[in-house]
């Protein structure tokens, strides 16, 4: 494990990853891990996921969170970072709601094409937007991304 990385690099080298590993506890203390949508600007990580959803419900009970990113497919390629914080819903009227979900629409634009944002619609008719600002990060590699 590496400790004490540098955050800017971390988001660097992962931001452009299709999907994070969110992290939260179930009420009967079980822990839950789902891929869901993001965007990592300067300031924090935005996840999109399905109002009403488990992810929703248990971050809403217990806000702590872990976030995962990984990279590479053979062992020698395998690199990833933990993040750790709270999560935060924002509102419509948040202030930093437009700008995270500008860049999250500008990130998933090409996913988001033709027919495929009617199923999106369909399947997330009421989507939620959390923030993470990391209080924590870890990291583990067997490449030598990390350098």
């Amino acid at each position: 494990m590496l400790e004490g990385l540098d955050l800017s690099a971390v988001r660097r080298l992962f931001r452009d990853l299709q999907a994070v590993h969110v992290g939260s506890v179930t009420p009967d203390g079980r822990p839950h891990v789902v891929p869901l949508w993001f965007v990592w600007l300067e300031e924090a990580i935005y996840v999109s996921c399905r109002r009403g959803s488990r992810v929703e419900r248990n971050l809403a009970a217990s806000p702590r969170v872990a976030l995962t990113f990984d990279r590479g497919r053979a062992w020698t390629e395998l690199a990833g970072a933990m993040v750790s914080g709270s999560a935060e819903f924002l509102g419509p009227d948040h202030p930093a709601q437009k700008r995270a979900m500008s860049s999250w629409f500008e990130k998933y634009r090409s996913e988001l094409s033709g027919a495929r944002f009617g199923v999106y619609v369909e399947q997330v008719s009421d989507p939620a937007l959390f923030r993470v600002v990391p209080d924590g990060v870890a990291g583990w590699a067997h490449s030598p991304m990390f350098g």
